[in-house]
């Protein structure tokens, strides 16, 4: 029924270490939650079945774990539901998660034949005789990677995070996206390995995308909570990208670099967790002393939120990948794992690793611009609203939840052997090679890549280096005895306000003019003249709203076409009894020919034979002659 090996422990250290900083941080909060026994009831519960998820040994403990995660989450994205917005978001969140619950169902059906008490390792037996191990695979990832939030079944995270509450989005964001990288692992590992080598490129070219989309998306974002669930999608990407390269490297017996390209997926995971946590804190924070979510109507609270705005500031730095930090360490691993394979000979793959070298890259690069403007826009400058101007750090049990979670995003870095050698024990247990030494054969001073003429770094000595810099700097400054001047800003002549400042729409401009064909942006621009003068005005209003292009495209085409087919349904209801039977009788035909194809050979030629049979038979009975 259970199962504790060494992923399966690792896992549920992950949502304990997201969990508990979040637990304090959560009661500091509930003060301003109205239906507090539906919060902690359904809370609890939400922690309890991502931990049930992870331990379960057979398919009917993971299903049930499974489900009960997503019912929790959804009535804790509606535990605040004063809104239609809030409402619709959680609708649309139920539909996805329970789109990805469909093909999970499926897959465990044919990997179980039926028995659903079965073990993840006697499913392996009975997938190898499945004449469509494609099939499969297909269903997995869409099972898995709707919830985690890859494109293109991502749209649901910019609007559910921002509606839950905060302490709600970093779990949801923080914890239980890794919970559906686990069921990667564990049912790629345990039932349907070994992997052709177009599986692996798959998920590279599904990653590449998935942090491209969200850094853009992110970067176009006044929503700080919608931006950082952008941002989830990107680094969901990031660690997919890391296991596509596990999985080409694998198919190419290349054992050594599998496993280095696997622990840098694990250790982004970890990484991801701990700052994007913080960050959903920070978030939250800053969202109910300023009751708004808007990044235009924040500014100057570093000096009104000092503890929100140091924490906020390190999950920035270390989500933007900035050496030394964790996310830098995780980020310099998956480059080393694709440079490694500059001695691949493949067609699709001298397409795919380029793309990936290139759309990480782009997406380390864009990550610091966003975080300069989402840093700098909310606790810089001068204050852009009196609900800003009169903000205050929030209570001693948020703080302490946000310093809990700082502490681990700062473990993950000092104790970063230590997590490798975790990572390289849980690869060891699911069969792969002990790498550990190859990683650090000079102590944990220096790390080095296992790829031929790989690089080396010094997260340690990059951190002293940075720390002793610093101090020697402000010892400079205290004795140079340097005499401080203050003076009211000067603008060229003009009155300094905070409507002058840099805004956040401003800040994207370039970017978003730049990536015009992929934003597509809706501009709305207004002013108020002064009376007699049209060159001159006393009021200027401008926005941009942008719709996401999968939203726009791929998920309103799917809109028109169920429409469609539910009013060729509601034709069905009225016709004629005669019809029902000719329904029924080519509806038993599809079933019959369907079922040869699946579980006998597969031939084109009796396939169109057969297709034609029915396309016959559905135009004679049931279309018949148009009237």
């Amino acid at each position: 029924m259970f199962q504790f090996d060494t992923l399966s422990l690792l896992f549920v250290f992950l949502i304990l270490i997201g969990a508990i900083p979040n637990i304090f941080y959560s009661y500091g909060y509930l003060p301003h939650i109205e239906r507090k026994v539906h919060y902690q009831l359904h809370y609890f519960a939400f922690i309890g079945s991502m931990i049930g998820v992870v331990i379960s040994a057979n398919a009917l403990m993971f299903l049930l774990f499974w489900e009960l995660m997503s019912l929790t989450s959804w009535q804790l994205v509606l535990t605040e539901a004063k809104k239609k917005k809030t409402i619709d978001a959680a609708r649309f969140y139920f539909l996805m998660t329970h789109f990805g619950f469909l093909f999970l169902l499926l897959f465990l059906l044919i990997a179980t034949d039926g028995n659903l008490e079965l073990g993840f390792a006697q499913m392996q037996g009975i997938v190898g005789r499945f004449a469509y191990p494609t099939l499969l695979f297909f269903f997995i990832i869409l099972g898995f990677l709707s919830k985690a939030g890859a494109v293109p079944l991502h749209v649901w995270l910019p609007y559910a995070h921002p509606e839950a509450p905060s302490p709600v989005s970093a779990l949801m964001s923080g914890v239980m996206l890794k919970v559906a990288i686990y069921g990667l692992f564990r049912f790629l590992f345990d039932v349907l390995y070994p992997w052709p080598l177009e599986w692996g490129v798959l998920i590279l070219v599904i990653g590449s995308l998935s942090s491209l989309v969200g850094v853009l998306y992110a970067l176009s974002e006044h929503d700080i909570k919608a931006l950082l669930a952008n941002h989830s999608i990107e680094n969901i990407g990031i660690i997919l990208i890391g296991f596509g390269m596990g999985m080409i490297f694998e198919s190419m017996h290349l054992k050594v670099l599998s496993s280095f390209a696997f622990i840098a997926a694990l250790f982004h995971t970890f990484n991801h967790m701990s700052f994007k946590s913080l960050l959903f804190m920070g978030a939250g924070a800053v969202l109910h002393q300023t009751h708004t979510k808007n990044i235009e109507k924040y500014g100057g609270l570093i000096k009104a939120m000092p503890v929100t705005a140091l924490t906020f500031l390190l999950a920035s730095i270390s989500i933007s990948a900035l050496p030394p930090t964790n996310g830098f360490l995780s980020e310099w691993m998956i480059f080393q794992s694709m440079l490694g394979s500059s001695n691949l000979d493949n067609t699709s793959l001298k397409l795919a690793i380029p793309f990936a070298i290139f759309a990480l890259a782009m997406t380390g690069g864009l990550a610091i611009a966003c975080f300069v403007k989402a840093y700098g826009i909310t606790f810089l400058g001068l204050h852009r609203s009196s609900n800003a101007k009169h903000a205050h750090e929030v209570n001693r049990l948020m703080r302490l939840g946000m310093i809990l979670m700082a502490a681990v995003v700062i473990s993950l870095m000092l104790f970063m052997p230590f997590y490798i050698g975790w990572f390289d024990r849980v690869l060891t247990g699911l069969g792969h090679l002990s790498i550990y030494d190859k990683i650090f054969p000079d102590g944990i001073w220096h790390m080095h890549s296992v790829a031929i003429h790989g690089g080396v770094v010094s997260p340690l000595f990059l951190l002293a280096a940075l720390i002793g810099i610093t101090a020697l700097l402000m010892y400079g400054y205290k004795a140079l005895h340097v005499k401080e001047r203050i003076h009211r800003t000067w603008s060229c002549g003009y009155r300094t306000s905070a409507r002058t400042q840099y805004s956040a729409t401003g800040f994207a401009g370039p970017i978003r003019r730049f990536f015009g064909w992929l934003y597509k942006p809706h501009e709305h621009f207004s002013k108020k003249d002064i009376e007699g003068g049209s060159g001159k005005f006393v009021d200027l209003h401008y926005e941009v709203h942008i719709k996401p292009l999968f939203e726009a495209t791929l998920y309103e085409s799917v809109g028109k076409a169920v429409n469609r087919i539910s009013y060729w349904i509601y034709r069905f209801a009225h016709f004629e009894q005669i019809r029902y039977a000719a329904m029924i009788f080519n509806l038993t035909l599809m079933v019959l020919f369907s079922y040869r194809i699946f579980a006998h050979q597969f031939s084109w030629p009796t396939l169109a034979i057969e297709g034609t049979i029915m396309l016959i038979s559905i135009k004679i009975l049931i279309i018949g002659e148009k009237r």
